[in-house]
């Protein structure tokens, strides 16, 4: 049975397209056989992308201590389209911090715990000054998820 991973991530720069293509490059490892991966901006994904999908990795910059404005937005459009249906969706989260994350992962955490979706692991939260380690980081946090679909775990 094939799995569906939904990947929303906001990548206004350089580097954060960086992080949301090592995701994508992690979950759609040569080894996952039983995966298809989606990619969209949160500006074009929505609900039906979310009812489509057996599990979700969101990306994010922090924004004044806050989400994008953009991953913001697809909450905004998808949160009561979806609440009832997709309770119990594996979910992840990595955050580019320029500070600390704190706020931004608030954020996420306090719709995420309304959607009642399931973290599978904790945020990562890529702080400070950009680090090439950071995308090595984000293929994991892909490849985890995808494998946790592929093997049946999640």
């Amino acid at each position: 049975m094939t799995r569906h991973l939904l990947i929303v991530a906001h990548a206004p720069s350089p580097n954060t397209r960086r992080l949301r293509e090592a995701a994508e490059r992690g979950a759609r490892h040569p080894d996952l056989e039983a995966v298809e991966v989606t990619v969209k901006p949160p500006l074009e994904a929505g609900p039906d992308d979310l009812r489509a999908c057996d599990g979700v990795l969101l990306g994010t910059t922090e924004n004044l201590g806050y989400m994008s404005g953009a991953l913001k937005d697809f909450f905004d459009r998808s949160y009561y389209a979806v609440l009832e249906e997709k309770q119990g969706l594996p979910c992840a989260l990595y955050i580019r911090a320029g500070h600390d994350g704190t706020g931004t992962r608030r954020a996420v955490a306090s719709i995420v715990s309304g959607l009642r979706w399931r973290w599978v692991q904790e945020p990562l939260v890529l702080r400070g000054e950009w680090q090439d380690a950071f995308e090595a980081q984000a293929e994991e946090l892909g490849l985890y998820l995808a494998a946790g679909l592929d093997g049946g775990i999640l």
